[in-house]
C-alpha cells in the first residue's frame, strides 16, 4: 500500500467509498476518472490529487501525516521506508522527571547507531539524528520514548511518527514488543533480556562493569533493528486486510 493508492484522506471518502473505488479498478490516483462517486466528491478527489502529487514529489511526509486519519498513517511507510528512522531508548525507570535516558539507538538505511549517557548522548546528537528524517518509527514511542526524550533534553521531536503499537493492535497483536516479536516469528539473539534487565545492566555499568554496557547496547540495538522487520510485516498484513483480494496495486 502506497500513499498514491489511497483516497481516504479526502473529505467525504471513508473506508466504504475507498473500497468501492478499488473494487472498480481505481487503485491509483492516476486511474481516477470521476466515476463511482458523486460530482462533489469527484471534485474533491481531483483537487486533493493535484495538491498531493506535488507534495509527494517533494517528499513532504508531513503533509500526508496531517492528511491521513491517525489509524491509517501506516500507509506512509511504503513511500518513506527507505529513509525512515527507527529508534528505541532505554532508561533507568518510567518517570522522566526522576529517571534518566541511558541509551538511544537509531537505525536508518541499514546502519544502527547508539548514543550512550555520559559519552555521546547529547541534545545536539539527538537533533542531528532526527533532523531530516521524513518518518520516524517506534513501538510505544509516541507515549513513552518521545515524551521522555523531550523531558530529558532540550529537543523537540515532531517528525511524522509511525508508532507500531497501534497498527499491531489492529491486527490483534498485543502484549508488548517482545511478545509480538515471538508471535510473528521475529527471533532475538538474547530473548532472555527485558526492560528490567536494561536497568540492571546500566547500574552494573555504573559500578564499573564495561561488559554490562556492551550487553545493554546490544539489547537496545536489537530492539531498534527489529522495528524495521516488524514494520515490514505489519504494514503488509494491514494491506492484505483492507484491500480487495483481486485489487492490483
Amino acid at each position: 500500500m502506497r500513499i498514491e493508492n489511497s483516497f481516504i484522506p479526502i473529505r467525504g471518502v471513508g473506508e466504504t467509498t475507498e473500497r468501492r473505488l478499488w473494487e472498480a479498478g481505481i487503485t491509483h490516483w492516476n486511474a481516477f476518472d470521476g466515476s463511482v462517486v458523486g460530482p462533489t466528491t469527484a471534485d474533491r478527489i481531483h483537487e486533493f490529487v493535484d495538491v498531493a502529487t506535488d507534495h509527494l514529489g517533494r517528499g513532504n511526509a508531513r503533509f500526508f501525516d496531517d492528511a491521513f486519519p491517525s489509524g491509517e498513517r501506516w500507509r506512509l511507510y511504503e513511500n518513506f521506508r527507505d529513509d525512515a528512522l527507527f529508534f528505541d531508548i532505554e532508561t533507568t525507570g518510567l518517570d522522566a522527571a526522576r529517571n534518566d535516558v541511558t541509551t538511544v539507538s537509531v537505525h536508518r538505511d541499514g546502519d544502527t547507531d547508539t548514543l550512550v549517557r555520559g559519552d555521546n548522548l547529547t541534545a545536539d546528537a539527538l537533533r542531528e539524528r532526527f533532523a531530516d528524517a521524513p518518518l520516524i518509527v517506534s513501538f510505544n514511542g509516541a507515549r513513552f520514548d518521545v515524551p521522555f526524550l523531550e523531558e530529558s533534553f532540550p529537543v523537540s521531536i515532531d517528525a511524522p511518527h509511525l508508532d507500531l503499537m497501534y497498527p499491531c493492535r489492529r491486527l490483534d497483536l498485543t502484549g508488548g514488543l517482545k511478545r509480538i516479536e515471538r508471535d510473528v516469528g521475529i527471533d532475538r539473539d538474547r530473548p532472555d533480556l527485558s526492560g528490567r534487565d536494561a536497568v540492571r545492566l546500566w547500574r552494573e555499568y555504573e559500578r564499573g562493569d564495561d561488559a554490562a554496557l556492551e550487553t545493554l547496547v546490544s539489547y537496545n540495538r536489537e530492539d531498534t533493528r527489529n522495528l524495521e522487520r516488524l514494520a515490514d510485516l505489519v504494514t503488509s498484513r494491514l494491506h492484505d486486510t483492507c484491500c480487495p483480494a483481486d485489487a492490483t496495486f
